[in-house]
């Protein structure tokens, strides 16, 4: 039986995954690596403890698993640039996450001087410091990169295949390009102009394929052993889509990962830009059939749980805050607005900036933590909104996964404030699972989407409450504190 291996490369940690040709999981191994804040509001990670990382997880998987490896496919924390020299394959300055703030001001002066509508009709993207363009513009010129013939700018994705197959290989995928504000996402290629327009040669960026589809082979260096076709690559939310198997448009999911990102299949046909949210590039497979999508992304959701965990220390271990928020039956009127890197959808203010609101002699620590939880339920009803009125229909149902997932507290909210069912699968890893098939796909591990279909599972299934008052009474006073968080950044 043939073997896959999906390699997330995520924003706190890489996980190596493997399943079956029946899509059940056969391993995983995870390790984390360290978060870099050299300046307030600025996050980056060492490219070779990324890669370190890889290595070990495969090496870790392989000692479980007893059968060859087809393929391998990546998925990969987006946005997120790594600079390095394509001789040497050392990295030039430390990644600049995609959380990373310290292009706003140079954002603003895109704005400023009129180039929102260059980089929403090419990009579908808007002007905000979340992309790789502007901080791969501040690399060059802040961060000493010299633009010489050696020069990779690149995201995660492109980096660890460079590593993958020694050196030999520089691509990246549609679905990681179409995040970069250097994309155009109608034509499927690098825009000269936005290229232009920061100052990023495109010489230096990598060669952009199918999300489905062999990019290279796995060299001798990697720990899953020479020769594994690799052969799926997504950037996490995409490879999430897929892996939940939302084929069909207006079929949504949303990943509680270290953000929140909720994505929506939108079909084949590239859409008009709409108020408050992405337009980005869903997969393309090696047919060259392309399938769009559109996005709402939330910065911080899962993050502020580890925020409770390594800042505020009031929980030891990430898996204690569901219990913890259950144990009251409210917050007793906290709200907690996770903007420490912003707010994104379908906000839009990176000046903003994390807010707890409500506080009373009454307030513990359970009531923080079920403020947070409460948090994703409310940003992602606010990305809903807004999708149901981009396309003119309300949403019928939402599919959910990441780590988050796993709190069935968060699943009712979630169904509560949205009022829909929220349909969590038995299969949780679905980033992973996402950049499996893509893989699996293009070497005949699985023969078409159907297969993808067929291997999502429900696992359980939350009903919304029938009376909308007491939903609708919290989230208009979430708005109250939201509004509060905002432009509190100077």
């Amino acid at each position: 039986m043939a073997i896959v291996i999906a390699i997330d490369a995520g924003t706190t940690g890489v996980r190596s995954f493997a399943i079956d040709e029946s899509g059940t999981p056969v391993g995983l191994s995870y390790r984390e690596f360290t978060q870099y804040f050299p300046q307030p509001g600025w996050v980056e990670h060492d490219a070779e403890e990324i890669w370190d990382a890889v290595k070990a997880t495969l090496a870790e998987l392989m000692t479980t698993i007893d059968q060859p490896v087809a393929t391998i496919g990546i998925t990969d924390q987006r946005e997120t640039v790594v600079a390095w020299d394509r001789k040497t394959g050392k990295p030039l300055h430390k990644a600049i996450v995609w959380q990373d703030r310290r292009t706003a001001g140079r954002c603003d002066e895109l704005f400023d001087a009129g180039h929102l509508d260059l980089v929403r009709n090419t990009t579908g993207l808007v002007l905000d410091p979340y992309f790789t363009g502007t901080k791969a513009e501040w690399l060059l010129q802040h961060g000493g990169v010299e633009a010489d013939a050696d020069l990779a700018l690149g995201t995660i994705d492109a980096w660890v295949i460079y590593k993958l197959t020694g050196g030999e290989v520089f691509v990246t995928d549609t679905t990681n390009a179409s995040r970069t504000m250097l994309f155009d996402i109608a034509r499927l290629e690098w825009s000269a102009e936005m290229c232009d327009l920061l100052g990023v040669p495109i010489s230096a960026l990598p060669e952009v394929r199918p999300s489905s589809g062999r990019f290279g082979v796995t060299s001798g260096d990697c720990p899953a052993g020479a020769g594994i076709p690799i052969s799926g690559v997504a950037g996490d939310q995409q490879a999430a889509l897929f892996g939940q198997a939302c084929l069909e448009p207006g079929m949504v999911k949303n990943t509680y990962g270290t953000g929140s990102f909720i994505m929506m299949n939108v079909g084949p046909v590239c859409p008009e830009p709409a108020e408050g949210l992405l337009t980005t590039i869903g997969w393309t497979l090696a047919d060259g059939s392309t399938t769009y999508a559109i996005e709402g992304s939330v910065f911080i959701s899962g993050a502020a749980i580890q925020w409770l965990r390594d800042g505020l220390q009031i929980i030891d271990d990430a898996s204690e805050v569901g219990p913890l928020a259950a144990s009251v039956p409210n917050t007793g009127g906290v709200y907690m607005v996770p903007a420490m890197a912003g707010l994104g959808a379908p906000w839009w203010d990176p000046y903003a900036r994390g807010t707890i609101v409500g506080i009373t002699r009454g307030t513990g620590r359970a009531e923080i933590a079920r403020a947070v939880v409460e948090s994703m339920a409310y940003q992602t009803r606010d990305v809903v909104t807004a999708m149901s009125e981009a396309v003119g229909q309300p949403v019928a149902g939402l599919r959910v996964d990441g780590g988050a997932s796993v709190m069935d507290l968060l699943l009712q909210l979630q169904a509560d404030q949205l009022g829909v069912p929220v349909a969590r699968p038995k299969i949780v890893e679905t980033t992973a699972l996402g950049a499996a098939f893509l893989a699996g796909l293009a070497e005949n591990v699985w023969s078409s989407t159907d297969d993808v279909a067929h291997a999502w599972q429900l696992d359980v299934e939350a009903q919304p409450t029938a009376d909308r008052s007491a939903a609708d009474a919290l989230h208009a006073d979430w708005l109250r504190a939201v509004e509060r968080s905002k432009g509190w950044a100077t």
